[in-house]
């Protein structure tokens, strides 16, 4: 199977979903770790060009850690908009990667490159699949299922399904720790350690799941794309 993880900063993914990615990458599975947005404006002192070199760099080292492939859009942190010549890279990468699952951000998140980032995710896979959209790749087969991952801190969002990440918590947390210029931003920015920040929500979702860690999801639910199998591990 082929698992498209889409999230709006280098760092998303590994926040909210990564001990989920960690666990299709151990089961087989084929994994792309894609972000929106470059990353550019996460820092107090690095300035956006060089801080956009140093988080592509720190996204392919935690992708490589599962053996994931990452792919960045290009586009500047807050200049994301519901647009046709975003929407078209978005197209392009849904059709280039054909997968089988896409993971992105809650539609009701906490900023907006990663509310913005779930709407053309949305749009871009139904998009895929119309020939005579032309892109740099040909039409996608189907309407791919996607599942819109945790929000931060878990505000506004009731998972209707987990995925136990007990065994695959320390990978997450090695992943995470990659984004090396993010835990100093996020310490400096917003008072937190993101590392235990994560550890405090899987565990928290790991109570409710009955284990001792988790990360939940909820399908998008819509024509097409409702389908009675279970895509995560």
């Amino acid at each position: 199977m082929k698992v498209l993880a889409v999230g709006a900063h280098p760092d998303d993914l590994e926040i909210l979903c990564g001990g989920t990615l960690a666990r299709f990458s151990r089961e087989g599975h084929s994994v792309t770790m894609a972000y929106s947005c470059r990353g550019d404006k996460g820092h107090f002192e690095i300035p956006p060009d060089e801080l956009a070199r140093i988080r592509a760099r720190e996204a392919r080292n935690s992708a490589s850690i599962i053996g994931a492939e990452s792919i960045g859009l290009g586009i500047d942190d807050l200049e994301l908009r519901v647009e046709r010549r975003y929407l078209m890279r978005f197209v392009d990468l849904i059709r280039r990667v054909e997968p089988d699952i896409i993971i992105t951000h809650h539609p009701d998140d906490y900023m907006p490159d990663h509310t913005i980032t779930s709407r053309l995710v949305f749009d871009a896979s139904f998009i895929a699949t119309l020939p005579h959209t032309k892109t740099r790749y040909p039409a996608s087969r189907k309407i791919t299922p996607i599942y819109h991952m945790d929000t931060l801190a878990g505000v506004r969002f009731e998972p209707c399904e987990y995925v136990d990440i007990t065994e695959t918590l320390e990978t997450k947390l090695q992943m995470l720790q990659k984004h090396s210029s993010q835990i100093e931003w996020l310490s400096k920015h917003d008072g937190i350690d993101i590392v235990e920040f994560v550890k405090v929500v899987a565990r928290f979702r790991g109570l409710q799941a009955g284990t001792k860690y988790a990360e939940g999801f909820c399908a998008a639910h819509a024509w097409g794309r409702n389908v009675a199998k279970r895509y995560l591990p």
